[in-house]
């Protein structure tokens, strides 16, 4: 059964056709990459999928689930978590009290200590958790927030330009940590514009254009597709 499945999904902003018959399937295990020129539709299908927006028509299933109609709070707790491009840490607080923060509705006293110091490890934020989230580099801000969404072990993890104004070091870490949550388990979903990123960890892409899916496969189909390549070019119309 597939973890996610997109079903003819559209949406509209007064008369712009935002989503336009959107069909998508992600298979549980899977790190699938969402790519495409700006203004293609690729954080409105994320916000769809999220909740925050409602489709005028189609379906969104989770697990074999219809929850089109769920708000938001009901899909993450059904196994969705977000990180999106912007990092929304906490500033005035610590990277470990950050952490607390998102594992606390699970998990208490000593085992929160456990679980709060195996993410830090995982980040590589141990030197840093007693530092003011809002101290962080660009690249840890976004780590924390990273480890944020995977308090709660989501089965589905949208990840919305996760190395946006990362170094290549940094992003090639970021690549690492989304692998090795797949080695554990998670499915991954991520908007990306960084090819390196995409190459490192995508085991199938999707590309929109316009609103619609123009081209889905893997990382070396479509880097070959020279149709790809004129949209990112501003050659091709849909």
């Amino acid at each position: 059964m597939a973890l996610l499945q997109l079903r003819d999904l559209n949406k509209h902003f007064g008369g712009l056709h935002v989503t336009n018959a959107v069909n998508l399937v992600l298979e549980e295990g899977e790190i699938h990459c969402l790519i495409g020129p700006n203004g293609a539709g690729k954080s409105t299908l994320f916000r769809l999928i999220l909740g925050e927006h409602h489709p005028g028509s189609g379906q969104i299933h989770l697990a074999g689930e219809d929850i089109t109609a769920l708000k938001s709070f009901a899909r993450i707790r059904r196994g969705l978590s977000v990180k999106f491009q912007v990092p929304g840490v906490f500033k005035g607080l610590s990277v470990r009290q950050n952490l607390e923060i998102a594992l606390q509705s699970r998990l208490h006293g000593a085992a929160l200590g456990r679980e709060i110091d195996r993410l830090l490890a995982f980040l590589n934020l141990e030197a840093e958790q007693a530092q003011m989230a809002g101290n962080l580099s660009h690249g840890q801000k976004q780590w924390l927030e990273i480890g944020m969404a995977i308090a709660l072990k989501p089965r589905l993890l949208l990840l919305d330009e996760p190395t946006a104004g990362m170094s290549p070091e940094e992003t090639q870490m970021t690549g690492e940590m989304v692998r090795r949550l797949n080695a554990a388990g998670m499915t991954v979903l991520a908007i990306e514009h960084d090819m390196a990123f995409v190459r490192q960890v995508a085991q199938r892409v999707t590309v929109l254009h316009l609103g619609r899916v123009f081209a889905q496969g893997s990382i070396e189909e479509i880097v070959a597709d020279e149709r790809v390549a004129a949209i990112y070019l501003g050659q091709a119309h849909a």
